[in-house]
């Protein structure tokens, strides 16, 4: 399966990029770095600046209709760059309304917010969204991996980077699942 991990130009929070991408090809799957721009992204160890990474796809050159599933990094600043990019909100968008999987960690469902597709689900994140994603119609629960099938695709959200192991087990269970390209 294809699987999209999007990020914004800069913000993500590089463990929650590097692990599920390493799980997702340890898997066998082929995991494609999108972003709002081309060139690189450059990744954060909290608020630290790490390592820089190619982008592989633009958002508004390439559409959910190519890959199978979608993971969604956490970091402070990256959800919150990407949900003020409309390009990145439709293309998080239409990953649910064609019923494809969707994976998001700590800060990530910022974005699930802006492109109004929590509504009626449950999932997890870093605590401080719980209000927003309450806000936003969703039922925020405290759990290191939360699976959602209240809606048209299969959602697996997660709360912080030590969260991690759970969350990669999760979302390649459930990508694994699918039938999707």
């Amino acid at each position: 399966m294809r699987i999209a991990f999007l990020t914004a130009p800069e913000g993500v929070e590089q463990v929650e990029l590097t692990e599920p991408w390493q799980a997702a090809v340890d898997a066998g799957h082929e995991a494609v770095l999108v972003s709002t721009r081309p060139g690189k992204i450059q990744a954060f160890n909290h608020l630290d600046k790490a390592d820089t990474f190619p982008v592989q796809e633009v958002v508004g050159e390439t559409s959910a209709d190519s890959f199978g599933g979608l993971v969604l990094p956490g970091g402070v600043a990256n959800p919150d760059f990407l949900r003020m990019d409309d390009k990145a909100v439709a293309f998080v968008r239409d990953f649910f309304e064609q019923g494809r999987p969707v994976a998001a960690i700590c800060h990530a469902p910022w974005t699930l917010v802006e492109a109004d597709v929590v509504r009626g689900r449950v999932l997890t994140s870093w605590p401080s969204l719980r209000t927003d994603l309450r806000n936003a119609g969703a039922t925020w629960v405290d759990e290191q991996a939360k699976v959602c099938d209240h809606g048209p695709n299969k959602l697996v959200t997660s709360r912080k980077p030590d969260d991690l192991k759970a969350f990669c087990e999760t979302y390649l269970e459930v990508f694994g699942a699918e039938r999707t390209p």
